[in-house]
This record gives C-alpha cells, structure tokens and sequence, in this order.
C-alpha cells in the first residue's frame, strides 16, 4: 500500500502536497485564467486567417489550453497555466500559412514535430540544464523583465500606449477604456494594500462589470474601444473540423523539407526560450527557486509544456506553451499544481459559456497586467548592479523584453552579454577575481548568434 502511494507520489507529484489552502489555490487559478481568458478570442481570430474555422478553434484553445494545464498540475504540480501562445499564433498564420503559401495542416504539423523534439530534450534534461545554468541575477532579472513586459501588454492593451511612427510609442487618448483600466488598477492597488483575498480578480470583474455598462449606454462608442456585451450566454462548436489534420507530405518531399525545417527551427526558437524565460521568471517571484539557483520540478514543467504543445497540435492548435499571466495567479497565493488545474478546468468550462469569457474586453484584464507587472518587477531590488559583469546583463535582459517585445529575444540580449562581458573580463582580471561562466551558457551564446546570423 505504501509502495504504491510512493508510486503514485513520484509519477504525480501534486499528491505530496500537505496543508495546501484549496480556496486561496481555486482563486489563483480563476485569476490566471481570467487574465488570459483573452485567448478565447484571440488565437481563433489570428489562425482563423490562415482559413481555419473559427468555431472549431475556440473548442479545440480550450481544449488544449485545458490539457496543458493538467499536465502542468498533475506532473508538475506547479501553478503554471498553458494555452497556445501569442506570437507563435501569428507566426504560423501569417508568415507560414499566408507568406509561404503552406497549408494550415503542414503548419500544425511542424508544430507538432516540435513538440516532439522538445519531449525528447526534457527526457533528456537538456532544457533543464538551460533553466539551471542562467545564473541568480539573469534569474532576478529576467522575472523583473517580464514584469515590465506584461506592464507594457497591459498599457498597450487598454490604450494608454499607442504606437507613434517618430517617436515609436505615445501616450494615447484618454478616453472610457482608459478611465476603466484606472478604476480597475486604483481598486486592485488598494484591496492588495488592505491584504483583501483576490484583490487582482476583484479588479477583473468590477472593470468588466464597469465597462458592459458603458456597452449597454452607449455600444458604438464602446465598440470602437473593443468593448462589447457578451453575445449569448452557452455556444459548443465541434473541434473535428481541425482536429488530426497532420500532414507530413512536406516533410518527405526533397523540394519542400528545407522549409519545412525552417518552419520548425523557428519554432522551436521561439517556443524554447519563451518557456524557459517564463518559467524563470515565474519561479523566481513565487520563490519556487533554491539556494543553488535550480528551480523546482522545471524538468517535468518543461515536460508538461511539451506534451501539451504536440497533444495541441493534433487538436488543431498552434503552439501550446506556459503563459506569462500565470504570474498574476501566483501573487494571488497560488503554488501549487491546484492552481493550473483550476485554470484548466475552467477552460473546459468556457467551451460551453465562451460568449462571457470573449466579451471580457481587454481594459478589463489591463489592470491586473499592469498591477503584477509591478510586484514582479520588485525583484530586481535583489539584483547585485553594483557588480558590473552581473549587473549590466540584468540591466540588458530587463529592458530588452520590454523594449524587443519578447521574453526570448530579452533572453537572448541578457545571455550573449552576460557571457561576452563576463569572458573578456576574465581576459584582463586576476586569477583570484575571474568570473566562472558555465559550458551551457558559452553554448546558448552560439546558438544565440547562429540565430540572429541566419534567423
């Protein structure tokens, strides 16, 4: 009995955990979920251009958002939340399907040939190795990067920030979204001051409760600033139009496998170092983090996050990957695998009430972006920038997510200086005051620059 109990531990390791408050765990996995709930919407509208069903691919996001996110609980028994990933969905729609001319089904195939690779590099713990060998303050800073990156999202989200073709960014027009986004954060702020419980999905509801008011005064107004009154309440549509549409054709064709390779080479690029920032990031500000600079269970995260992007892929789906507002459920308390699962569940939920969900507009989630954009970025103040070789690459990887738009391009700014700095340094200093720069790192920076030569 106790051998198999050890058993059952060891293959799910959310079973080991001991006095775990389940409410403060449900509430961080309905905060992440609503802060990502956008994605609804959002990946069916994006793969929808690259002439998939729209219906269908609201099913199929949740469905694979959902399976990720048991993965991630179950095996990982973190509170990380998976659905497929922005950025990737428009790379696959855009530049694959509508720029290259590939069909949507040797697209998802790519994708789904990548999440292979990457089950086999997490059984082989080369994406472990990763995770480990970015030293603490790369650590520190890359989960303060992602603070200002998702800051960023949210200003971007709701309006404050437009784009301004002399300067690049501007302050926009205030208008009602923006006055919602300031109640929501003004509230968020204030309940977290007074220590109230799920203050971030507080700030959520009373936004969005906030703005289907304005729809319901004034829908034209509202409709130019993308809030809209939920159309509906209960709506299924069958995933089986998408779902086991691989096609590996392109793959045995002479002709067409170098862009096939292509294809996946930068999926794979992205979606690995996206992770890894991510989960970095994440682990750091909920302390899932040792003295060693190893974060916990990231083996069988990476894992989950693989599995799920090639289970995606047959779902008709395109990159399945950890989101970064699984952070706003983790400074809501949750740490444990309860989390993800919460989130997943309520993806399955939405399948059948996603008219709510997509109407959340994004003035309402912008708050709570906005709001742990800040706490994450607290973490810098354990950045050691008085050391130069450590602080200059922190100071690079912070603002390059932001600055980039990318948690992996950041990432990769951050690694290349830290390693350059840090062995030239090592030229000129004292064999007392050299610098030790891991194997993996020198690596990463090679695959780094044969990415930015040839990608």
């Amino acid at each position: 009995m106790n051998q198999d109990a050890t058993f059952m531990q060891k293959l799910f390791p959310i079973l080991t955990n001991k006095d775990v408050n389940k409410r403060t765990e449900m509430m961080a996995g309905l905060t992440t979920f609503l802060t990502m709930a956008y994605i609804i919407a959002v990946n069916p509208n994006i793969l929808s251009e690259a002439g998939m069903p729209a219906g269908a691919l609201v099913t199929s996001t949740c469905l694979g958002a959902a399976i990720g996110c048991f993965l991630m609980g179950l095996l990982a028994n973190m509170p990380f939340a998976l659905a497929s990933g922005m950025g990737l969905n428009a790379y696959f729609a855009y530049t694959v399907v509508i720029g290259m001319g590939v069909s949507w089904h040797i697209a998802l195939t790519a994708v789904f040939v990548e999440g292979i690779i990457f089950i086999i590099l997490s059984l082989f713990k080369v994406r472990e190795a990763v995770v480990n060998a970015i030293p603490k303050n790369l650590k520190l800073a890359v989960s303060g990067g992602i603070g200002l990156f998702i800051a960023f999202i949210g200003l971007k989200n709701c309006g404050l920030v437009v784009a301004n073709e002399s300067t690049l960014i501007e302050m926009g027009d205030f208008n009602p979204a923006i006055i919602i986004t300031c109640i929501g954060l003004v509230v968020t702020a204030v309940l977290s001051k007074k220590n109230v419980k799920g203050s971030i999905l507080i700030g959520i509801v009373i936004s969005s409760l906030l703005a289907w008011g304005f729809a319901l005064i004034s829908p034209e107004v509202a409709a130019n600033l993308g809030i809209y009154l939920p159309n509906g309440v209960f709506k299924f549509e069958s995933p089986l139009p998408i779902v086991n549409k691989l096609d590996f054709t392109y793959i045995t064709n002479p002709e067409t496998a170098f862009n096939f390779i292509t294809v996946l080479c930068t999926f794979l690029f992205v979606d690995f170092f996206d992770t890894v920032g991510t989960v970095v990031g994440v682990a750091s500000k909920a302390n899932m983090v040792d003295e060693d600079g190893k974060v916990e269970n990231v083996g069988r995260a990476l894992l989950s996050d693989a599995i799920a992007t090639t289970i995606g892929a047959w779902l008709g789906v395109s990159t399945v990957t950890t989101f970064v507002e699984s952070s706003t459920g983790v400074l809501e308390g949750g740490r444990t695998g309860y989390t993800a699962i919460t989130a997943g569940v309520l993806f399955l939920i939405a399948m059948f009430f996603s008219p709510i969900f997509i109407a959340i507009p994004s003035c309402a989630t912008a708050p709570a972006l906005i709001y742990v954009g800040y706490l994450m970025l607290t973490s810098v103040k354990e950045i050691e920038f008085e050391n130069i070789t450590e602080g200059v690459p922190a100071f690079i990887t912070i603002g390059g997510m932001a600055l980039t738009y990318s948690i992996g391009d950041g990432l990769t700014l951050g690694v290349l200086s830290y390693v350059f700095i840090n062995l030239l340094y090592n030229l000129i200093a004292k064999k007392e005051d050299k610098k030790h720069v891991s194997g993996v790192m020198i690596v990463l920076a090679i695959l780094f620059i044969l990415k930015l030569w040839f990608m």
